[in-house]
């Protein structure tokens, strides 16, 4: 586990030796700020709250995510980089572990950059700050949750354009499986024991819980687990 290290600051540098992260950075705050502002109805709704800024995080990092980790593999197979790779005493674990990990704080500081907005709340009211805090933790986790899949489908194709659609389609299927639309719809046709338990695998369901201020161990666990499935079937798809 030794070249971790080295491959995170690698590939966390990386992003910024090109003018693509700052665009990507610049994007993410613009859309998430807008949609809270202009869609959310920050001011309008006369409370001192970011609901409306964390509302849009699962819908907003079903395109933007896949944007940011679809060159994490697909890239490197492109340009033949991933064979002089793993010419290097590096094992296929550290290498996805120190992609994904850059990559994760990546946008752990692309949603952190969002934190004058917290503070321009509390300028303006009294918030509860431990349902800010809660709600930057389950957006961080969640974030952590979606990369892993793109990274998995990223490994599984030499292009990038591929990675992004097939990365969007699964993330959105995670994501409709807990939206009160579909859950409404499979309500129809299954038992409501079943449509919970189809509910108990989309981000939705989980990311809720972070935004009313509970941080509760099973919503931590399936962000964490997700990651983790995703990532080693990322290892077996290299390795083979």
């Amino acid at each position: 586990m030794q070249q971790i290290g080295p491959l995170f600051k690698r590939e966390f540098l990386g992003y910024f030796r090109s003018p693509v992260a700052y665009v990507f950075l610049v994007v993410f705050l613009f859309t998430s700020v807008g949609l809270a502002f202009f869609v959310g109805g920050f001011f309008k709704a006369n409370l001192a709250s970011m609901e409306s800024f964390f509302v849009f995080h699962p819908w907003l990092f079903l395109f933007l995510i896949p944007a940011a980790g679809m060159r994490l593999w697909a890239e490197e197979k492109r340009t033949g980089t991933v064979e002089l790779l793993f010419t290097l005493p590096v094992t296929t674990l550290e290498a996805v572990l120190g992609k994904f990990l850059a990559a994760w704080a990546f946008l752990t500081l692309a949603i952190l950059l969002s934190l004058p907005l917290a503070l321009t709340v509390g300028w303006l009211g009294s918030p509860d700050w431990g349902v800010i805090a809660s709600s930057y933790l389950g957006s961080i986790l969640m974030a952590g949750a979606y990369l892993g899949v793109c990274s998995l489908t990223s490994a599984l194709t030499k292009n990038q354009v591929i990675s992004f659609v097939l990365s969007v389609l699964a993330c959105f299927v995670l994501l409709c499986l807990g939206w009160s639309v579909f859950s409404g719809v499979l309500g129809t046709v299954l038992p409501v024991w079943a449509v919970d338990l189809v509910a108990n695998f989309s981000f939705i369901t989980h990311f809720d819980a972070f935004t009313k201020g509970i941080v509760d161990p099973k919503d931590v666990a399936f962000f964490l687990s997700l990651a983790g499935f995703t990532l080693f079937l990322n290892i077996v798809v290299l390795e083979r």
